[in-house]
Order: structure tokens, then sequence, then C-alpha cells
């Protein structure tokens, strides 16, 4: 009798241990606790950005006497157009040379632009896009209409949430405008088969492994990131094998080989070409 009561009261205690197992896990990655963390962190951040987005707005527009700012129209969850808000950091008939991508060299970027980008400053307004519902401070970066269309049927699970500020991609690919710049003479096509193969990658990674912890984790290396990317790519390895990463995202995310061409996720060949910006 002793033994069977002491059987039922371990497994009364493990039922327990269970339910506030799955308890916690539900608070991790409930959709309503990421909304509270999305508006929690972006007021406690829009004073910072307000402070530090200012001088280098009126920058701008000193530089050419243009709207300091920018909403480029870009692709969010389940389709849904909406406007992301940057600091301006290109010329004003910037979106007219037809081409997405931006390498570091691109003619379009302005003396401050070439600033502001360096330190991701252009990014702050996107609080705007946060307290709106149009993004959230972690979820896959956004695209452009033309590139979401070149989405294989594996890469449009990215467009299942809202698109955020930053990501697993952002980090590792930090430098991406140098990327760019180095690697081709075509940045759209170069991004297409050097960077989109693995930011689609780490996207949908983080879709399956999303969680409020891992948020948390992913804007404090993001912050880490803009003083020293060598040492955010350190901090980020852990993280990434504790979400069980392959073998060949983890040689990826740590950036020590030079990129080659690649398939994106759910195709078999690298992409050769990009369609015209007027079929978009």
């Amino acid at each position: 009798m002793k033994s069977t009561a002491a059987g039922l009261k371990m497994l009364d205690k493990t039922e327990q241990s269970d339910r506030a197992r799955c308890g916690a896990e539900s608070l991790l990655i409930g959709p309503k606790n990421k909304r509270l963390l999305d508006i929690t962190v972006a007021a406690t951040l829009f004073p910072f950005a307000i402070l530090v987005g200012f001088p280098f707005a009126l920058a701008v527009w000193l530089e050419d006497r243009h709207a300091p700012f920018f909403a480029g129209l870009r692709v969010g969850r389940g389709w849904k157009p909406y406007r992301q808000f940057k600091i301006r950091s290109m010329v004003p008939s910037a979106e007219q040379g037809g081409v997405d991508a931006t390498p570091a060299n691109d003619s379009r970027i302005t003396r401050v632009g070439h600033v502001i980008r360096r330190f991701k400053l252009d990014e702050l307004p996107q609080l705007l896009n946060v307290f709106a519902g149009d993004m959230s401070l972690v979820g896959p970066r956004p695209n452009c209409l033309r590139e979401c269309l070149m989405y294989s049927d594996a890469e449009k699970r990215i467009l299942d949430v809202n698109p955020g500020i930053t990501d697993i991609s952002s980090i590792v690919f930090f430098d991406e405008e140098n990327i760019l710049a180095a690697a081709t003479t075509d940045p759209d096509l170069g991004y297409h088969q050097l960077v989109r193969p693995w930011k689609s990658r780490f996207c949908l990674l983080y879709l399956e492994k999303q969680s409020l912890r891992l948020d948390v984790e992913l804007l404090l290396i993001t912050g880490l990131a803009v003083f020293s990317q060598k040492l955010a790519l350190r901090v980020l390895q852990p993280v990434l094998r504790r979400l069980g990463a392959d073998d060949q995202l983890l040689r990826i995310a740590r950036r020590a080989a030079r990129l080659t061409p690649y398939p994106p996720p759910g195709l078999s060949d690298i992409v050769r070409k990009v369609p015209c910006k007027e079929l978009a």
C-alpha cells in the first residue's frame, strides 16, 4: 500500500511538472506575449531612437533639402503590403534605378547615408511599424514584392508571420552591403545567389524554434553586432546549436569562408536571373 501511495504521489508530481512545463512553453511562444514584448521594448527604445535619430535625420535634410524619411513598400504577413519607415540614406530618386539590393559602393547612397547605414540607424523609425503591428522586433527581414514573387513554396512560409527589424540573418549578414559589393556587378543577382539561400534557411529555422527567449537573445546579439560583428557571431553559435541548426548553417553563421552561389530552400538550382522590376 505504501509503495502504491508513493507511486501515485510521484505520478501526480510528474503530471504537475508536465503541466508547468507546457504552460511555460505556451508562455514562450504565445503571440500575445510576443506582442507584449514588442510594445514594451519598442516603447523603451523609442525615446532613444528620437534622441539619436533626429540629428541624423536633420543631417540628411541639410545635405540635399529633401525629406529625411523614406517609406518603402514591403510585403508583410499574409502577403499584405505595408510601408516600412526608414531614415533616408540614399538619393531621393533611388527607387527609380530598378535595383533592390544595395552594395556598399552603391552610388545612390549619400554621404550621411554611409554613416547611418554602417550603424543601422536608418532602421530606427521601424519602431513605428512595430507600434502599428506591421512588424515585430524580431522576425524575418521584409522584402519587396519582386523578391517575394521569386520565393519557392518552402520560402513562402516566411510570410506566415510578421517581418521583423532583426533576426538571425541580420546578424550573420550584418555586412551584407560589403558582400554584395565584393561579389558581383549585379547586386540583385548577388543577393539571390549568396545571401537569400541562407537568409531564408535561417528564417525557416526561426519559425520552427521561435520563442520569447530567442527573441530577447537575438535583440541583445544584434546590439552587440553594431559594435563587433565578429564577437556577435561567436555569441550566436551556441544559440544556433541549441536550436538544432545543422553543420552547414553553423558553418555559414561563422562567416569564416567566402560565400558561393547556392540554391534557395525548395529549389534545386541557383538563381540565374532576376525578373525586371516592371514585372513585379
